[in-house]
């Protein structure tokens, strides 16, 4: 053990005190005996840390000193879970469920997230059985998470068979909620085990919630914090993500909730996930709030925290509970910490930030014995960074949303009440190279290079009773895969001339077609509106698509070209009628008959390049991209030529990457 004699006393001034580079304050330590009695020996390591740091604010000698007791005690855990930085793991969250019933902004993307089949969530025994090997190998703690973990059928049960593991040396079962349909379970749940709740709740504003969570419930998530409060739990947490512009100026009204009642309230940095638009702007340092709680509260004095806590506590004189900061973002704790996730599918992720999983349901589902799981878990745990990357660092393309993993609070697409596939494109402008963070976890066949074995031949999309069902590519490594299509519309010569003349119509002419030319141009530039129209419907594929999910798209680009051609006879768009517009002068006379002298055609091809990095083909959103931006040619011009257009030779020219290899299309 170390005693820090340091040349000046920290002050509960603002926490960039604890800035002080912890190499520089342990270069004036000394080694100081400890007792052998483990008791006298933990209570003395307190009291000398708490004059290490002071008042509370060298979160980074906290920091060294957990590691130097970490490294000087016994292994309390398996080996398996011990990683190369000599962190053990003895804290286990488990997600029960991908769904919610709210849909919180930071947690859910906007354009919504694919569920995994519900033959891949693990069921009750697998869950049993996991967290059983997690105890045997030195777990203390489990906490239960989502999706919203109220929604699992037989919660109850499962809080009661994890129970059962304290002969173990489980200690504690927690929870995280939003509390919506809590009230009346909790009673039977700390009946049967539960002893620790964090509830989130981001806004004492009704209006505000519903902002927030999209959906209404905050007079139910009040109840449920109250019905805690006045319970036997151990231990209730109010969890607060904080937003600049939303919630921030709601800080000290949350301090007040714990002035007469014994609540600890959590300020958490907003921090970034796939798909939840995050912006370092948006995200308030826990230093600035701090700065702004001592303000109100200079007497506030710095509470001690708990080994391998994530929340440094303070407290306010003549209060009852307490107030603490999660600074994931601005001033990690990855030093110590001795977590391990396991998510609702079955795949251990050994840090929130870190994209990479392990699937341990696999393994299960094959037999594998408790031996090879654990050689599967200490796989997992030895590739455990030292820290997460930086805020701005962060892998948000091919990590989960927060949704799929489990946290602090999440959320769900609702594909019943999905938005419209096309919002208004002047209200969402996209870049021309779109970066889309959506993730899919499983995913259909791509093409193959080789004539296909009709004898072999199968619908891919069809399970063995004929069912539509999705193909599952779980096992495959994600590749770079590109694909390009293209597509052409054929137009008669007016419409040509609108798209390619830069002259405004006289809105004041009568001519029939000058008044047709003037309505199609008050909608815009047509090939601007089609390219974003593509490129927003490529995005779209998912919800477009029934047995199609969402790929994390890198890569789109979309081409609209008119172009003239000489054909020996008519197009089929300018044959599909008895009388079409005559090209000169839009006036109808009868058509042309086939083997008539050569004459021009006119028409707009749209090309469209997607690439991703991904477990399956990008194939369907080339396609996709093409088909929807040649219809939005046919909606902008139909005032002109309604009835003379003609989509056709929509089709994939060029696929890269995957198992079945590269193609060019003649």
């Amino acid at each position: 053990m170390l005693r820090l004699q340091l040349p000046f006393r920290f002050r509960a001034q603002s926490l960039h005190s604890r800035a002080l580079k912890t190499l520089a304050v342990l270069e004036q330590a000394e080694p100081l005996p400890l007792p052998q009695n483990p008791k006298s020996r933990r209570a003395k390591v307190c009291r000398l840390a708490r004059l290490a740091v002071g008042d509370g604010y060298l979160h980074r000698g906290k920091q060294a000193k957990i590691a130097q007791i970490d490294s000087e005690r016994p292994l309390r855990v398996s080996p398996f879970l011990v990683d190369t930085f000599s962190r053990q793991h003895n804290y286990l969250r488990i997600s029960l469920t991908e769904r919610c019933n709210l849909r919180c902004f930071y947690c859910m993307p906007s354009e919504g997230v694919e569920l995994s089949p519900a033959g891949h969530i693990l069921t009750d025994d697998e869950v049993i059985q996991l967290a059983t090997l997690f105890v045997k190998s030195g777990v203390t703690k489990i906490r239960l998470t989502g999706g919203e973990p109220t929604v699992r059928k037989g919660l109850v049960q499962i809080v009661a068979r994890l129970n059962e593991l304290r002969e173990f040396g489980l200690q504690s079962i927690g929870m995280t909620t939003n509390g919506i349909a809590l009230e009346r379970r909790l009673p039977s749940l700390i009946e049967n085990g539960l002893t620790h709740l964090n509830i989130s709740l981001d806004t004492m504003d009704p209006f505000k919630f519903e902002i927030l969570t999209r959906r209404r419930g905050h007079e139910a998530v009040l109840r449920s914090l109250q019905a805690a409060l006045s319970s036997s739990l151990r231990s209730v947490k109010l969890n607060v993500v904080v937003v600049k512009g939303l919630n921030d100026a709601e800080i000290l009204d949350f301090l007040e909730m714990t002035k007469e009642k014994a609540l600890s309230v959590r300020f958490i940095e907003f921090m970034p996930f796939t798909g939840n638009g995050w912006d370092k702007a948006k995200m308030v340092p826990s230093s600035e709030l701090l700065a702004r709680i001592e303000e109100n509260h200079p007497n506030m004095t710095k509470a001690p925290d708990e080994l391998n806590d994530t929340a440094r506590s303070y407290m306010i004189p003549g209060y009852r509970g307490s107030f603490g900061f999660i600074s994931s973002m601005s001033d990690h704790f990855c030093g110590s910490c001795n977590r391990l996730r396991l998510t609702a599918d079955g795949q251990i992720k050994v840090c929130l930030f870190d994209a990479k999983e392990i699937s341990l349901r696999d393994q299960l589902r094959k037999g594998a014995s408790d031996a090879e799981l654990l050689q599967t878990i200490g796989l997992a745990v030895s590739g455990k960074q030292e820290k997460h990357a930086g805020m701005e660092d962060i892998d948000v393309v091919t990590n989960r949303p927060m949704i799929l993993i489990g946290g602090t609070r999440t959320a769900r697409r609702d594909h019943k009440k999905t938005a419209s596939v096309l919002r208004p494109i002047l209200n969402h402008v996209p870049s021309m190279n779109c970066a889309y963070v959506a993730t899919r976890h499983f995913s259909s066949s791509t093409f193959s290079n080789a004539p296909a074995d009709q004898s072999q031949a199968r619908l891919t999309h069809m399970d063995p009773s004929g069912r539509p069902s999705m193909v599952d590519v779980s096992t495959k490594q994600p590749t770079q895969r590109t694909a390009t299509a293209t597509g052409r519309i054929f137009i008669p010569k007016a419409a040509y001339e609108l798209v390619t003349s830069a002259l405004p119509e006289d809105v004041r002419a009568s001519s029939p077609l000058q008044r047709a030319r003037a309505k199609a141009r008050s909608k815009g530039d047509v090939l601007t509106v089609a390219q974003l129209a593509a490129i927003m419907g490529c995005k779209r594929t998912a919800e477009l698509i029934p047995l199609c999910h969402a790929l994390p798209l890198s890569h789109i680009a979309v081409t609209l070209q008119p172009e003239t051609h000489t054909a020996e006879r008519g197009s089929a768009a300018l044959e599909g009628s008895n009388e079409i517009a005559d090209p000169e002068d839009g006036t109808p006379h009868q058509k042309r008959a086939v083997g008539a002298a050569p004459r021009t055609q006119y028409s707009i091809v749209c090309r469209a390049e997607v690439s991703c990095e991904g477990k399956t083909g990008v194939e369907m959103e080339a396609l996709t991209a093409v088909s929807v931006g040649l219809l939005t040619v046919w909606d902008m011009l139909k005032a002109v030529a309604g009835r003379e257009m003609e989509i056709s030779g929509v089709y994939v020219t060029r696929k890269e990457g995957g198992k079945s290899g590269d193609f060019a299309r003649k």
